[in-house]
């Protein structure tokens, strides 16, 4: 350990932040090594890594999860941190290049995603409050402010305040779709989703949020808002919490030159270790079953029989194969297999897992065989759906090898993958899925033991990233992303879902989009 490197004032802030320095120096080795790139082999496919369903299939795993879905306690957990301000990034810039010309008119005509805002302006279902704070603000309605050409004021508005203030909010708290009643927040449609397919026996209805701690309030008092009115529409009872990323999963910035970044008063830099820091959020949870689905991806309710329809096929498949492995985790623990039996959970996890045995299995005893297999179903469980690709961004579903050479399902990001090696460029290219986050996760073992989620993150995940602070160069680290390296070991099941039940926000002039409008 070099504690050359750390003051004792470094020493201390490790100390408040729940970390080592030993952890800190491990993270800066990892910037001197540099992440190794995901040895993918081949794209997870239909019949090859993706379990496509007919529809009496479909039938049957809905009704299973219905049936089952008593037995556990059921969360659904929805990463909804930090502000939407990439969401409004063309906005940001539009407003910008007017403030910078002194207010004026001398700003070119708006253009791309700017021009198709203001618009489609009075179809967002946040018009109608824009249109209020202009009419304050202006003495002018949002429709004879666009009339005459004042878009600077409108999209300022929109930001900053006084006005909306969206450029600072979280995506969970703009309004999203609109109903004869009010609009509605993404964080109200997934209060609504919660309650159709996540209900607990008597009404409940958990859900879990992270988001960013200026945030917590903000969070707190949309939903005392809206608590009656969902409560009564959906006959449950909410069970809302909320989580900040921890202090001690912030990671350590470094400069050009691997060592620590400095700010001017001489302390370290340190950053949100991104979403994959979110996997001790969800350890801390003590619940059986979490869905896990984006802040964003969501849809009005005329549209969400499919989304619901889906998550509890999900939901069917993870009871069904749960409770399938926790058949042959019991017999294992009681000594029960006999070699007939052993050869049948092989092929239950070779073949409906799709665990490929590791190198040598054959070969080993029937004692070791059992030992080896034991390992390999004795670990978390995710069942995630899959969309075909029509051009979405996002990671996919690939089979990828370990350091040594065995193979499992994982969903890889594009960063992750070399792309200027040809033999990786064209296994991407022939990927026909990609992932929308819409995951259902069994955390327990079969003696009703939580597993602790942290002991299978693949470290080599991360990633390098080049960011500034107060005009300085740094390196940034972030990670194993959540449903990426942090759950790199859990078993994995690919299930192939329409692309309907996929509907995500990443700017503005997605709200724009017929299935956030129209209806």
């Amino acid at each position: 350990m070099n504690y050359e490197l750390f003051t004792p004032r470094d020493l201390e802030e490790f100390r408040k932040r729940g970390i080592t320095p030993e952890q800190v120096e491990a993270q800066l080795a990892l910037f001197r090594r540099g992440f190794p790139f995901a040895d993918i082999r081949r794209p997870a496919t239909p019949g090859d890594g993706i379990l496509t369903l007919s529809e009496e299939e479909k039938a049957s795993l809905e009704q299973l999860y219905e049936r089952r879905k008593g037995r556990y306690r059921i969360t659904k957990f929805v990463p909804a941190s930090g502000a939407a301000s990439r969401m409004f990034k063309s906005l940001f810039a539009y407003h910008e290049a007017w403030a910078g010309k002194g207010r004026s008119a001398g700003v070119p005509e708006p253009a791309g995603d700017v021009k198709t805002f203001l618009e489609g302006l009075e179809r967002f279902a946040f018009y109608e409050v824009l249109d209020k704070h202009l009419k304050e603000k202006y003495g002018l309605s949002a429709e004879e402010m666009r009339q005459a050409g004042r878009y600077g004021e409108i999209i300022e508005t929109v930001l900053f305040l006084p006005g909306l203030n969206y450029g600072s909010l979280p995506k969970g708290l703009i309004l999203f779709h609109r109903y004869d009643e009010g609009s509605r927040t993404a964080f109200e449609e997934h209060l609504a989703e919660g309650a159709l397919y996540a209900a607990r026996e008597d009404g409940s209805v958990y859900l879990h949020f992270t988001v960013s701690p200026e945030h917590r309030e903000a969070f707190r008092a949309r939903m005392n808002e809206v608590r009656d009115l969902f409560e009564k529409r959906y006959s449950v009872h909410y069970h809302v919490s909320y989580s900040v990323q921890k202090p001690s999963t912030d990671t350590v910035a470094a400069t050009p030159d691997d060592h620590p970044f400095r700010k001017d008063d001489g302390s370290i830099l340190f950053r949100p270790g991104g979403h994959g820091a979110l996997i001790v959020n969800l350890n801390d949870l003590s619940d059986d079953i979490l869905f896990i689905k984006n802040i964003d991806n969501v849809v009005p309710d005329r549209l969400k029989e499919s989304t619901v329809f889906y998550k509890k096929v999900l939901g069917g498949v993870l009871l069904d194969l749960q409770e399938r492995i926790y058949e042959w985790l019991r017999k294992m623990d009681k000594g029960l297999l006999t070699e007939a039996s052993l050869a049948e959970a092989v092929a239950f996890a070779g073949g409906e897992l799709m665990i490929p045995m590791p190198e040598g299995f054959d070969a080993l005893s029937s004692e070791e065989k059992q030992k080896s297999l034991y390992d390999l179903l004795h670990r978390p469980l995710r069942v995630c759906g899959m969309v075909r690709n029509e051009g979405e961004p996002g990671g996919g579903p690939f089979w990828v090898a370990d350091g040594r050479g065995r193979l499992s399902l994982q969903i890889v990001e594009s960063a992750q993958i070399d792309m200027n090696d040809p033999e990786k460029r064209k296994i991407v290219e022939g990927s026909t899925h990609f992932n929308p986050v819409d995951l259902v996760c069994s955390v327990k073992d079969h003696r009703g033991e939580k597993f602790d989620l942290r002991e299978y993150i693949d470290p080599d995940t991360f990633f390098i990233s080049q960011k500034s602070y107060d005009g300085k160069e740094l390196q940034a680290l972030e990670l194993p992303g959540l449903w990426n390296g942090a759950m790199a070991r859990w078993t994995t099941l690919f299930v192939e879902v329409p692309a309907d039940t996929f509907n995500p926000v990443k700017t503005v002039v997605d709200l724009l989009r017929p299935q956030h409008t129209e209806g």
